[in-house]
Order: C-alpha cells, then sequence, then structure tokens
C-alpha cells in the first residue's frame, strides 16, 4: 500500500529533531520510531498512531477515528486516523505528540 507523502513530510517537520528518530516502511506504509518504538506512521491517506490499549479504546469514539486493522485482526493500541481528523495543523500536532508520547513511556529496542 502507498503512502501519502504529503501527510509523511506534515509528520516529519511535526517530529523535527526528535531524539531517536527513525523512519521505516512497514505495515504497509511509512512508521516513525522513537527509540526503536513505533510511535506514528502513515499508512494511505490515515495517520497511524500508537497509544495505550486504554487510550486507543477511548479515542475509537471519537469522530474520524478508526482501529487499525490488518490480516483481518484489530491491533490492540493503534488506531488510525482519517483526514478530517489530522488535516488541521494543530490536530496532526496533538496526535503526533499523543503517539511520541506513549512511544517514550516504552523501554528502548
Amino acid at each position: 500500500m502507498a503512502y501519502d507523502e504529503g501527510l509523511a513530510t506534515r509528520v516529519r517537520d511535526e517530529l523535527g529533531g526528535e531524539p531517536g528518530l527513525v523512519e521505516k516502511k512497514m505495515f504497509g506504509g511509512l512508521a516513525f520510531l522513537v527509540d526503536g518504538n513505533m510511535a506514528v506512521g502513515v499508512r494511505g491517506d490515515n495517520l497511524m498512531v500508537r497509544l495505550s490499549t486504554e487510550d486507543a479504546d477511548d479515542a475509537l469514539g471519537g469522530a474520524f477515528v478508526h482501529p487499525f486493522v490488518m490480516g483481518g485482526r484489530s491491533s490492540k493500541g493503534f488506531v488510525l486516523v482519517s483526514p478530517g481528523g489530522h488535516g488541521v495543523d494543530a490536530d496532526l500536532r496533538d496526535w503526533v505528540g499523543r503517539g511520541v508520547a506513549y512511544a517514550r513511556t516504552l523501554a528502548p529496542k
């Protein structure tokens, strides 16, 4: 699956200078890892965000937020945010910040 290069650029801009940042093609798109832990990614025109299981469950009640499904199975702790939820820079900044904050709680890999 291809990913939206424009969205990837916006995510890069939000993450600018984040220590321990690595980009890696995975999940059919582009993932941004912080100290080896995925924080956010771009899959098609959706933003993929890694959150705690509880925060992901809460986020699924919001507009433009959907479960991340791969191989027919939902992945706990991951959500997809459709363009309506990340089109405004402030919304993208919030989602990226949430993903990075969660990744920072995990042990470096």
